[in-house]
């Protein structure tokens, strides 16, 4: 089978969050399981030639925007069986920020995706690489199904190209003025409830819903969430219900690879499911010790490592930490950046209390490492997560997290209260204060009763996240958007 995913960042070339991640897993693995595939991504100024060892094709493409034609560049990289194709435009692409700058989302982001779009249909055609499927993800390259469902409906080179649309987080939607319709080519008779139009804007991702054979998101819980909860579906439940029976929740997997205890270089004692009561406990202490701490293996240690964003309920642990940090009776470690006010009053907290927070907001991939294996437990109160990859990355280095009963986060925990011999976590029944308390104080309560506290750590760290059950998924739901084109 011949597969072209198309998204707007993947490992290891560029990264904001957990789309990368799986992108890239994917990218990497379908040509292991006997599919021809291609990934197509935007060049950003941080994708350098000379370090990705790019190879510039000849020529270029003439993409239209609204009136005009803007040229395309491409560069490919061979990364194994998997080619990579990057395409160029030094004006929508050359800049800090994937899609922001300081002062906030960039103004012309419409036409920087809906020229990306277009150029990933033409690019194939100039390389006459006809895919059997074509897999975008989320709003960025959403406009990809509705252009084959409309513009490139009649074009015999797509005739038989089936589109997988997944949906990894509802929370962007890419919602862009009414006019952006004519600059992405399409007529105003697609300005329709019933099509593009999302409240008086046009919605990329509405577009994509609508227009794709198939469509995925990244738990089987929140593919449920998102057709009946309103906070969840964000405004498209109604039209995510409407295509019930096209939409399937897939979990997403861990790069193994990369996350592996055994075998972690960031690891300053690196252990194995057998070996892991005896030398987690000197990765908590080298982790306090880079804290700045005087190491103490009586007192619990808390990790959190997050995007600070108020979906992430970082103001909730705030909250629920407060008194625990006043009494000394717990540690944290923290290491996130984002929204500055979430910033600023952790950095107080920090000022207030350092014995017992530290708070990191560069980005260190070490650290990262090091706070999912030297902590005892992990902290993860999202308000909703559609997958998640932070409590799975904890269970695999055996720390028990501590999150909300929502998405990827309901799908990948086992509590105490159901399952008392297999638990691996602690679960809050809500997204507020009192429910993230009552889940961390029945954590504090498993600690102070170590045999119970070191079966919890057992049960998570052979918890079996890798790709191995999801790969197999999407592959049959490759041939169900087939099959379904065929038809």
């Amino acid at each position: 089978m011949k597969i072209a995913l198309a998204a707007s960042e993947a490992v290891p070339y560029a990264k904001t969050g957990g789309l990368a991640d799986v992108v890239g897993a994917l990218a990497k693995l379908l040509p292991q399981n006997n599919c021809q595939t291609l990934l197509f991504l935007p060049k950003y100024k941080s994708i350098e030639e000379q370090r990705w060892k790019l190879r510039r094709l000849p020529g270029s493409l003439a993409v239209p925007v609204g009136s005009r034609q803007e040229p395309a560049t491409l560069f490919r990289k061979d990364q194994g069986r998997l080619k990579v194709y990057f395409i160029a435009h030094p004006r929508y692409f050359e800049r800090e920020g994937l899609y922001t700058a300081p002062q906030g989302d960039y103004p012309d982001n419409d036409e920087r995706f809906l020229f990306f779009s277009r150029a990933v249909l033409e690019s194939l055609k100039k390389l006459g690489w006809q895919p059997d499927i074509l897999h975008c993800h989320d709003w960025q390259t959403a406009l990809i199904c509705a252009y084959l469902e409309t513009l490139y409906r009649e074009d015999p080179f797509f005739r038989r190209t089936g589109t997988l649309l997944s949906l990894h987080n509802l929370a962007y939607q890419g919602l862009f003025p009414k006019e952006s319709l004519l600059k992405a080519g399409f007529g105003w008779g697609e300005f329709t409830p019933e099509k593009f139009e999302f409240y008086g804007c046009m919605s990329f991702l509405k577009a994509g819903i609508v227009s794709a054979d198939l469509l995925t998101t990244v738990s089987p819980t929140y593919a449920r969430e998102i057709q009946s909860d309103p906070e969840k579906g964000k405004g498209l439940e109604g039209v995510l219900q409407k295509r019930s029976q096209d939409l399937t929740g897939i979990l997403n997997g861990l790069d193994i690879q990369l996350w592996t205890p055994s075998k972690d270089p960031h690891l300053s004692c690196r252990y194995s499911a057998s070996t892991v009561l005896k030398k987690k406990p000197l990765c908590k202490e080298f982790l306090q010790k880079r804290c700045g701490w005087t190491p103490s293996p009586t007192t619990p240690l808390l990790g959190i490592v997050s995007r600070l964003d108020p979906q992430k309920g970082i103001d909730l642990a705030c909250e629920v930490l407060l008194p625990y940090l006043k009494e000394k009776s717990l540690r944290t470690v923290l290491l996130g950046c984002g929204d500055c006010a979430l910033q600023e009053t952790l950095r107080e907290l920090a000022r207030r209390h350092p014995e017992q927070i530290f708070v990191s907001n560069d980005f260190d991939e070490p650290l990262a490492h090091q706070i999912y294996a030297g902590c005892d437990f992990f902290l993860m109160p999202s308000r909703f997560e559609p997958c998640g990859l932070g409590q799975m990355i904890a269970m695999r280095y055996g720390t028990p997290p501590i999150v909300v009963r929502t998405g990827g986060l309901a799908d990948t925990l086992r509590d105490p209260k159901s399952h008392p011999e297999q638990a691996t976590g602690f679960l809050a029944e809500a997204p507020t204060s009192s429910a993230v308390q009552e889940a961390l104080e029945r954590a504090l309560q498993t600690w102070r009763q170590p045999e119970q506290y070191r079966r919890m750590v057992h049960n998570a760290i052979r918890q079996d996240f890798s790709w191995k059950k999801s790969i197999p998924l999407y592959l049959e739901t490759y041939q169900r958007a087939l099959f379904k084109k065929s038809k």
